[in-house]
């Protein structure tokens, strides 16, 4: 060979070299793993550490907390189970990806909002889901949803004994209590079935603790002897005066549409339910194990510090308060939700973040975490920088909005409504001509007992607070025409 055609084939390859070597993307030196166990319906009080119940224990829940961060004030922007995980999932509000109810031909719109675990799959990341999903009632391989490499999931809400499943598209039924087999199955892909050179995301999404609250034999009757406790602020003592008409036919077991003026309507008996919630609070048990194995397995794989452990809620639960339960309307109950994140290479342990967390701002926090840029779409914020910083973070938001869409599941749904919440005060709009809106003063009434829309004194914060509802309307793109992509959906099922 000339020597003037090997110092030009040389120059060629060093030079591809360079140009290959630059594109390449830069990441963390080690990309942290991501494990999100959800719960579903679990109240933002049910936690050991709240003292809300004095005889519940939940020492993995508790251990998260005092190795990472506590979120107080961390809520959900529609609170119904198909919406928050849509949510969660792609960052954005219900009006936007398009399922506002559990409805079982509606998905989102994952070709214009992929799902963070989607571009997590584009960047090298092993993705797997285990656990509810609850959005459209696919069969077969059309109920795996896009960007997981490994799927393990039901029809709707399941069952907590002996379910059918859906594993990579085959269906069959399983013997034993769901929370147990979610995480065996969540153990088993940890050890033995994913590629341990990748970086790996596991959603670990239970049933628990979804009515019919059913605990694991091994849970029942545990707090049977166990009296509960009033919620507080004497919510229980609710009797809806100068509340809106439809909140107190709600609350008495009646559709909200047939307006039944009484004014004979007292205070339900305390404990309401009892026997309900001390059930839901007993299949919190197996959750609780559940966590703790995932975690004593991370550790043996000496993956625990270089995980990023997400533990929450799909949603807030009623536990009495107002004389309700369920959850789908604007009280803290229900927009409410428990969020745990464990990181030690960015989070201080045991710190608590008062600042206003969303469901819409785990996916930015995900993607930022693993060095991927936020898609535009994505209408949450990243919270890496109140890990560090939460107190003097003057940059984050000071209000939020909320949103429900009625439902048919009667007597639990409500009207729709939009909400404005800030760390003072709440403002609630049901739309309807012949009720009264809600105002809260919730300094004064964290229990949002009294409502002050017809107080004068009030006036110019509740003008202050519909003003700031106008301008999320516009920040967050609100279309009224809430069934655009159930139409889509209905129209493509046919």
């Amino acid at each position: 060979m000339k020597r003037n055609n090997f110092y030009k084939i040389l120059l060629t390859t060093l030079t591809l070299t360079f140009v290959i070597s630059s594109c390449k993307k830069e990441y963390p030196e080690k990309r942290p793993n991501f494990l999100f166990i959800l719960v579903d319906d679990q109240p933002y009080d049910a936690l050991e550490s709240s003292g809300r119940y004095p005889f519940l224990k939940t020492p993995n829940m508790e251990r998260l907390e005092n190795e990472g961060a506590k979120f107080n004030n961390f809520f959900v922007t529609q609170s119904i189970c198909s919406p928050s995980r849509a949510s969660f999932l792609t960052g954005t509000y219900p009006h936007i990806h398009g399922v506002n109810q559990n409805n079982p031909h509606v998905d989102p719109d994952w070709k214009n909002y992929q799902p963070y675990n989607q571009l997590l799959q584009q960047e090298g990341y092993q993705t797997a889901h285990i656990g509810k999903i609850h959005m459209a009632h696919y069969e077969g391989k059309k109920h795996i949803r896009p960007g997981f490499d490994y799927w393990y999931s039901f029809i709707g809400q399941g069952e907590y004994f002996d379910p059918m499943v859906n594993n990579n598209g085959k269906e069959y039924q399983e013997k034993g209590y769901m929370t147990d087999i979610l995480t065996e199955k969540a153990l088993a892909w940890l050890k033995e079935k994913r590629d341990p050179d990748k970086p790996f995301s596991l959603n670990l999404w239970h049933k628990a603790v979804h009515e019919n609250h059913s605990p694991a034999p091994r849970h029942e009757n545990m707090y049977a002897e166990d009296s509960l406790p009033v919620p507080p602020f004497n919510t229980h003592l609710e009797n809806f005066k100068g509340k809106p008409e439809w909140q107190r036919i709600k609350a008495w077991d009646s559709k909200w549409k047939e307006y039944v003026q009484s004014d004979t309507l007292a205070p339900k008996p305390w404990p309401i339910k009892g026997d309900k919630f001390k059930k839901l609070l007993e299949c919190l048990g197996a959750v609780d194990e559940s966590l703790g194995q995932v975690l004593k397995t991370l550790e043996e794989m000496g993956e625990l510090d270089n995980t990023v452990i997400i533990y929450s809620s799909d949603n807030g639960y009623f536990m009495g308060e107002h004389g309700y339960w369920d959850k789908r309307i604007a009280y803290d109950n229900s927009m409410r939700i428990p969020m745990l994140i464990r990181y030690p290479k960015k989070i201080r342990t045991g710190i608590e973040i008062n600042k206003l967390g969303l469901n819409i701002d785990l996916a930015p926090t995900i993607l930022e975490l693993a060095g991927i840029e936020t898609p535009n779409y994505m209408q949450g914020t990243s919270m890496v920088n109140l890990f560090d910083d939460n107190s003097e973070n003057s940059n984050w938001r000071t209000s939020f909005m909320f949103e429900y869409y009625v439902d048919d599941a009667y007597p639990y749904a409500g009207p729709n409504m939009l909400a404005i919440r800030t760390d003072k005060f709440k403002l609630v709009d049901a739309f309807l001509p012949n009720d009264i809106d809600e105002l809260y003063d919730l300094e004064k009434d964290p229990g949002e007992m009294i409502n002050l829309i017809n107080d004068p004194e009030y006036d110019l914060v509740e003008q202050e607070l519909r003003a700031e509802l106008e301008n999320q309307k516009i920040k967050y793109k609100y279309n009224p025409d809430r069934d655009w992509w159930l139409r889509t959906q209905v129209t493509q099922s046919k």
